[in-house]
């Protein structure tokens, strides 16, 4: 039996799909097991939804969005049900943690801080949901127009499994801000956390099918969410293989999306930078999350003047780091499954194979059990820039690290690769700082710090393979909903 299939003693019974607020079952009562990675046990069951579950769950939003509760609502008492959401689940605080942590395999620290940031995505968006104003445009004598901002209608989100918790806020906060009526696809390798957060919507006084939650497998139910003809409007995060089946049955019903799609951002350090302040933020930003983030800082670009003092520091945190339990709050924790974890250990073997050097490279505590889905932090350079540890997401805890010369090579160095996501720029030189940032093709570029507090008000989305379209901040109110111009004669 592999460590996949192997069950805990105890695995929680699935509960259905969360519908017009309510719990339905599955037609014929298929399930999904749910692992948890630090273990590599089953500990509770989704419900796996299909076709006909997509189609139940957008049927409870349309009617929400066109003659329910939901409709009916101002912009201000829609933005009271999001701040009391976000202050449920700081009432539950420990238990979604813990489930979190149990889900993923993140660290408890880490989950803590995911559901914080869940909670702060709910109170932004709630603060936010009556301060999206209109414009008075100048026309011609006798005429007054505005420019309004209305919902789209249903809008479907599909989810990835690596921050589910944060991901609930960051994509159903600005929809259902605008007024939008929400279709949920999580991920099937971790969605507890959006299937709690729902239950705590009702509870808040969310209409019935203002949020509704289909788990399920992603050829499944997220293919039937993104080609359903109710769908107004979809936002995927993912690879961009599964981007390019998402935009294709968007284009089909002619409606829009944003695309959050992945990256193999740098960090790119000159020789005149703090290398003391640096050095963290390097190391924890392709730590995070053991490395699965879109905008780990997966590269670090090293000016060859600096490159001797600077790996040496690297190589030494990268020795001391430690993966394991999430109750022990580790550096990090496992990798989400045996099959990611294969993937990721592909391409350290790749590139072993290939010669490429290890700097350094942490280990496993003892504590964690082996049938945890660890991979051990791993730091290589010099990097070689046709090398696929240059060009593709590893999307695990595998740092490329690749010196450059001077500040045009650089930049080559930092665009040379499919992905736009975010970058980070390290320097004492403003003027070479502004420079840098403006050249460097990306959705967000950071001086002398990356990442900064989980950047919730701050727009996020990339360039090229990295996807399209803006989630965070105020641009995601912008993005989910349509500019109405109303044209009024009056004399």
């Amino acid at each position: 039996m592999t460590a996949a299939c192997r069950r805990a003693e105890e695995v929680a019974p699935a509960r259905g799909f969360f519908i017009n607020n309510e719990w339905r079952p599955v037609a014929g009562g298929l399930t999904i097991p749910v692992v948890a990675p630090a273990e590599g046990v089953v500990f509770a069951e989704i419900s796996a939804g299909g076709a006909g579950e997509v189609a139940q769950a957008v049927a409870a939003a349309r009617h929400a969005f066109e003659r329910g509760e939901w409709s009916r609502l101002s912009a201000t008492e829609r933005g009271r049900l999001l701040s009391r959401l976000g202050q449920l689940i700081l009432d539950n605080f420990e238990e979604l943690a813990a489930l979190e942590a149990r889900d993923c395999g993140k660290p408890m620290k880490t989950a803590r801080a995911d559901i914080q940031a869940a909670a702060r995505y709910f109170e932004y968006y709630g603060g936010a949901a009556d301060k999206v104003h209109g414009e008075q445009i100048p026309f011609m004598r006798g005429y007054y127009v505005t420019g309004e901002r209305e919902p789209l209608g249903v809008t479907g989100h599909i989810i990835p499994w690596n921050y589910p918790a944060q991901m609930i806020g960051r994509t159903l906060g600005p929809a259902l801000a605008m007024g939008n009526a929400t279709v949920l696809k999580p991920a099937e390798d971790a969605c507890m956390t959006p299937l709690r957060i729902a239950e705590l919507a009702a509870e808040a006084g969310f209409p019935p099918g203002a949020m509704n939650v289909v788990p399920g497998f992603g050829h499944e139910a997220g293919a039937a969410l993104s080609e359903h003809p109710g769908i107004d409007f979809i936002a995927f995060t993912g690879s961009p293989r599964v981007g390019v089946m998402i935009q294709t049955a968007a284009a089909r019903n002619h409606i829009g999306c944003v695309l959050e799609l992945g990256g193999k951002s740098p960090q790119i350090v000159f020789e005149d930078a703090d290398l003391d302040a640096a050095l963290p933020v390097i190391v924890g930003a392709i730590i995070q999350n053991a490395g699965q983030t879109c905008s780990a800082g997966a590269r670090v670009l090293v000016q060859r003047t600096v490159w001797d003092k600077l790996m040496p520091m690297i190589a030494e945190r990268f020795a001391g780091l430690r993966a394991g339990l999430p109750t022990d709050d580790p550096d990090l924790g496992p990798i989400i499954s045996a099959r990611q974890k294969e993937s990721v250990e592909g391409f350290i073997r790749r590139a072993r194979e290939e010669g490429v050097p290890v700097i350094a490279e942490g280990a496993r505590q003892d504590s964690a059990p082996a049938e945890g889905f660890y991979v051990a932090p791993t730091v290589f350079g010099p990097v070689p820039r046709d090398n696929s540890l240059a060009l593709d997401e590893v999307f695990g805890p595998v740092l490329a690290a690749i010196p450059f010369d001077d500040e045009e090579d650089a930049i080559e160095l930092a665009n040379g690769t499919d992905y736009g996501l975010i970058a980070g720029v390290w320097t004492r030189d403003t003027a070479r700082a502004f420079r840098v940032s403006r050249r460097v093709r990306a959705g967000q570029v950071y001086i002398n710090a990356y990442g900064a507090g989980g950047g919730i008000e701050l727009p996020f989305g990339g360039t090229r393979k990295s996807g399209h379209g803006r989630e965070k901040g105020f641009e995601a109110l912008y993005e989910f909903s349509a500019l109405k111009t109303l044209v009024i004669k009056h004399d």
